[in-house]
């Protein structure tokens, strides 16, 4: 990499921007790889003959980007490769795990009959005080936390949904194969979760989350509504439409 004399004399590009382009082309080239340490900022300063508030503001983008992560008092680590979930297709989270070369493993928090509140019965389509199912699951990859999913299920699409062993199966391959679903929806936002979700994920009171609501029906039943939360940092959402020629947008559901 040029130092910074050079890079002024080749154009503007900002010296913070060499920093990173320095830091990407080693992860890229696979010298640096996931949870190896990046070199320090003052070994950086030194190497590459910027100030540190240079290489302070490359190493911020760098994390907000997920490309490493700041441990405080420790130093900056490369990250895991942030997983890429698709919002049209409807996936089984242990199969896109796999995909990606790691293992999957979930453990049950929570799965017991309750009484539909307004707000879940507004959202199931069902009568207040109604019989539901609610589950909640830590989904793992490698044995690191990579979602908790919340789920409330409409008893009449999912018989035997109670008794179903969920670290041998996923509650969505459970039910695509009870109500297979005809239609989707997703609803994504950014927010910061609570004591409870932290602790699964196992984040910080100052990490945000990806939260995905998520509802599917089979036909004109509502099947169910679940929140699934995601650690912000390693993760990012992808979708692709095409369009028809009258220029409408083609959609699809699983």
């Amino acid at each position: 990499m040029p130092g910074p004399a050079a890079a002024s004399q080749n154009g503007p590009t900002p010296r913070y921007r060499r920093v990173k382009e320095f830091i990407v082309k080693h992860i890229e080239a696979g010298d640096w790889r996931a949870g190896d340490q990046v070199p320090s900022e003052s070994a950086l300063v030194k190497q590459l003959k910027v100030s540190r508030m240079t290489v302070n503001r490359a190493l911020r983008e760098l994390t907000h980007e997920g490309l490493v992560v700041r441990v405080q008092g420790t130093g900056t680590f490369v990250a895991e490769k942030r997983p890429i979930f698709n919002l049209v297709e409807l996936r089984n989270i242990a199969e896109e795990i796999a995909e990606r070369g790691q293992r999957h493993t979930a453990r049950v928090e929570l799965l017991q009959a309750e009484r539909a509140t307004v707000d879940l019965a507004r959202e199931l389509g069902l009568n207040p005080q109604a019989g539901i199912y609610h589950s909640v699951l830590v989904h793992m990859a490698d044995g690191i936390p990579l979602q908790v999913e919340d789920r409330y299920v409409n008893p009449a699409t999912a018989p035997g949904y109670l008794e179903a062993d969920f670290t041998a199966q996923t509650p969505n391959e459970f039910l695509m194969k009870s109500a297979p679903a005809t239609e989707v929806e997703h609803i994504v936002e950014a927010a910061m979760a609570d004591a409870r979700i932290r602790k699964l994920l196992k984040i910080t009171a100052s990490e945000p989350c990806l939260r995905l609501r998520r509802r599917t029906w089979a036909g004109s039943q509502t099947v169910s509504a679940a929140v699934l939360w995601y650690p912000g940092h390693a993760h990012r959402f992808t979708t692709r439409f095409s369009y028809r020629a009258d220029g409408t947008s083609k959609r699809s559901y699983l």
